[in-house]
């Protein structure tokens, strides 16, 4: 039998589960979410989303389509034709990507999980960076990969002196870079993007960057791509357009790395076959009657929030270093004062005491952390989850939490 290497003998009683699943991290938003079933007042500046729905017109076009055929039917494996043209177009414009196929997907969590399985075997090396996006180490996990967990550098960028150390490891094969970071909110300049390309060309390795909060810049500081036949960039229309449920995301591949769509279909028709039809006639409306303008809208009354956040952080003195690096995307990272090595611990007591919500940076791979996201609520709440995230870092500074015992 082939692979028989990989059976082991059957035991009575239940079936077992697979030893990679049980190896892979529990999903911290679902942590988050069973930590708030039963509250009524606790709000939540944990998961990353954004307050906004879809364009109105996009919303119109969903329900002029719903009672179509083609809205029940299978497309294209690879997504719409006419939503990968329109992108392919919007890559040229906005990112300068010229020679880039798209492939759709069903957000861009399921694109990352399409590049794990056709660019790496059991056993392969892929590097992340601490602090990472939990769902790229999970996808990592899950599929056997051997993890190489780099750290960020002090101004919290890709360190690429150990990035090179690790290039040299012989199994080497995926280095993966989010830009803007997700959970740092902190822009990768273009530089550094191009050096670690340069850097993964040399070693034969693939670069993949996640560019989900492609459109979520300020300070002046702008979000830019890099493109080669070794680079993949994932893109997703779930926070720029407020279509988390609709589940639609893209990879953008090299078209003169032949063979590599080919192989991308096995696992793209193998997980959704296709994405779904009615979420990329959303996505398809939303980039044509809104656009990079109607998003940069929002991003931009995303300020109030912003400012707001960082001023909650205030009790933490230096500990809030991480936020004032913060450039992009959704999120402050944060330090924890000195005793708080124990997150989940902190955000736990954080959430039963001051009613507030957080992500604990040990599931992004950095304990003693938290990941705050201020675009998920409108700025008149956000006001009110600040108040309670201040006057919790507050108490925590001043021995609140050991006070109670905790």
């Amino acid at each position: 039998m082939r692979h028989l290497k990989f059976f082991r003998p059957r035991s009575s009683g239940e079936p077992p589960f697979s030893e990679r699943i049980l190896a892979t991290d529990e999903p911290c938003i679902v942590q988050m979410q069973r930590m708030l079933a039963g509250t009524s007042d606790t709000i939540s500046l944990a998961q990353g989303i954004v307050h906004w729905q879809p364009p109105e017109g996009a919303l119109v076009a969903a329900s002029q389509a719903l009672r179509t055929p083609l809205a029940s039917a299978y497309c294209a494996d690879d997504g719409l034709p006419e939503l990968r043209t329109a992108l392919e177009k919007k890559l040229v414009k906005e990112n300068g990507l010229n020679s880039s196929g798209v492939m759709i997907t069903a957000g861009a969590n399921q694109a990352f999980m399409n590049l794990v399985l056709t660019l790496l075997e059991e056993g392969s090396g892929a590097v992340l960076f601490a602090p990472y996006y939990f769902n790229h180490l999970m996808a990592l996990q899950m599929t056997g990969a051997d993890v190489v967990i780099n750290s960020l550098t002090p101004e919290l960028q890709p360190d690429l002196e150990i990035l090179e150390k690790a290039l040299k490891r012989p199994n080497m094969r995926m280095v993966v870079i989010c830009n803007p970071c997700n959970p740092t909110g902190v822009i990768v300049p273009t530089e550094t993007l191009e050096k670690a390309a340069e850097m993964c060309k040399e070693a034969g390795v693939w670069l993949i960057v996640d560019n989900t909060y492609e459109y979520f810049t300020y300070d002046g500081v702008e979000h830019t791509c890099v493109e080669a036949p070794h680079v993949i960039n994932i893109f997703s229309f779930s926070k720029a357009y407020g279509m988390m449920g609709w589940r639609v995301g893209y990879l953008a591949y090299s078209k003169e790395r032949e063979g590599l769509l080919d192989q991308l279909l096995k696992a793209q028709d193998t997980i959704p076959i296709c994405p779904p039809v009615l979420s990329q006639i959303v996505a398809l409306k939303a980039h044509q009657l809104a656009g990079r303008t109607w998003v940069k809208e929002r991003v931009k009354a995303l300020e109030h929030n912003r400012q707001v956040v960082r001023s909650a952080l205030e009790p933490l003195g230096e500990g809030a270093a991480g936020a004032q690096c913060q450039n992009g995307a959704i999120y402050m990272w944060v330090k924890l004062p000195e005793g708080c090595e124990d997150d989940k611990k902190v955000v736990e007591w954080l959430a039963k005491k001051h009613s507030i919500c957080l992500i604990p940076g040990s599931s992004c791979g950095l304990p003693g952390h938290v990941r705050v996201a201020f675009a998920n609520m409108p700025r008149e709440q956000c006001a009110v989850a600040a108040q309670r995230l201040k006057a919790g870092l507050s108490d925590l500074v001043a021995g609140g939490m050991a006070a109670n015992g905790k």
